[in-house]
């Protein structure tokens, strides 16, 4: 059994004043006059249970007006003291605010009806209008407190819910801002990775040659190779500082990649890839260039066809890159197909993020993506594979 918890200042107060109260009124001979069937002598036992069950008005408010009921009904049989019956109707309005809900709609109706039982009963009983008074005595003891208890409960509720619902909203936006700061520092991530890891893989790779190959010629071309991926990926650099450091107006107009890039974009792999081997085309014929696709879909293709040829760069053995582009069925379908296998010189290590970051930009286009090894080479030699289908809304855009 749960032990009850310890009563509440404030009862402690009401009880103690109230007992000290009605003591004093009946050692000063003032009482409200009942039927003294017990004698005077008894009025201060219904006192003290009542101010006993203050006590538990909060913890046990049903027991301490079932209590309090009974001990009402032995105070009217003594001399009867204003006290116990001012006390009897806070365990009423306590018995409604602190109650369970259930108690809280039945207590007003209990109370209505027991005035009115009350009222005919002893208008029945004395036959006089005097039992009007008593009926009126009854209802300000029983449904004043029990309809003061409603009005503040649901009051108190009111505030209750209120309160629940300010803390679920401020719950529901640190759950956004928290979401929209992730999403933040996933496409910052993303951009940072495609915009700067081409240009170190190429200064990588060739710093690497120049160490490792001892020719005058290839120590020059590749130094000249390593300060124009320097130059280009400090520009890059300097363009992501300052979109981060812009307002959002301003970001909205900060120029991002287009596919009319993407012959530049070939054309400098071309440039870093020529000492491993490797040679780049790109095949943009099939791809309509009258109305320009959203801008979301064309960064993403852009940043996916950059990833693949910074990955050819890296770990493609020597042969032919091939960037193919086509439109159709509302879908812009992007490959990048490179040799797979051993290649020799210097190798870039790689850390799969871009992978990842491809596979989130076409997430968030709702499009497909494929990357992978496959024998679809010449005659059947194996390539590895990037495809990705993404969804280019034509219709909403007639």
């Amino acid at each position: 059994m749960t032990p009850l918890p310890r009563p509440h200042r404030d009862d402690v107060l009401i009880a103690v004043v109230g007992l000290l109260g009605g003591l004093l009124m009946w050692a000063l001979g003032l009482s409200t006059g009942g039927t003294r069937v017990l004698g005077e002598s008894w009025t201060p036992l219904p006192l003290a249970v009542m101010a006993a069950m203050v006590l538990l008005r909060r913890a046990a408010p049903a027991i301490a007006l079932l209590v309090g009921t009974f001990a009402l009904v032995a105070d009217q049989l003594t001399s009867s003291s204003l006290v116990t019956v001012v006390l009897y109707a806070d365990l009423f309005y306590a018995a409604v605010l602190y109650g369970t809900p259930a108690a809280a709609r039945r207590l007003p109706w209990i109370a209505a009806l027991g005035t009115v039982a009350v009222t005919v009963g002893t208008l029945a009983l004395i036959r006089e209008p005097e039992a009007l008074l008593v009926g009126v005595v009854t209802g300000f003891v029983t449904v004043g407190p029990a309809t003061t208890g409603v009005v503040v409960r649901n009051h108190r509720d009111a505030a209750e819910a209120a309160r629940l619902r300010a803390e679920q909203t401020a719950l529901l936006a640190e759950m956004d801002r928290t979401q929209a700061v992730t999403a933040e520092r996933a496409r910052m991530a993303r951009e940072l990775h495609d915009m700067v890891a081409n240009h170190l893989s190429a200064i990588a790779i060739h710093s690497t040659a120049a160490l490792s190959i001892d020719r005058p010629q290839t120590s020059r071309d590749a130094l000249g190779v390593i300060r124009e991926n320097s130059v280009e990926g400090l520009a890059e650099m300097r363009r992501l500082i300052g979109l981060l450091r812009a307002s959002g107006a301003e970001r909205e107009a900060t120029a991002a990649p287009t596919l009319d890039g993407l012959a530049a974009l070939v054309e400098q792999a071309r440039a870093g890839g020529s000492s491993s081997g490797l040679t780049f085309t790109l095949d943009d014929a099939r791809r309509s260039t009258s109305r320009r696709l959203p801008a979301p879909v064309e960064l993403a293709a852009y940043r996916i066809v950059q990833e693949s040829l910074t990955n050819a760069l890296k770990h493609a053995a020597p042969g032919a890159v091939s960037v193919a582009l086509a439109q159709h069925d509302g879908s812009l379908t992007v490959r990048v197909t490179s040799p797979f296998g051993d290649r020799p010189g210097p190798r870039a290590p790689g850390s799969g993020a871009g992978l990842v970051g491809m596979r989130e930009r076409v997430a968030l286009l709702g499009g497909e993506l494929t990357a992978g090894p496959s024998a679809d080479g010449p005659k059947g030699t194996k390539v590895w594979r990037v495809a990705a289908a993404l969804p280019t809304n034509e219709e909403e855009q007639a």
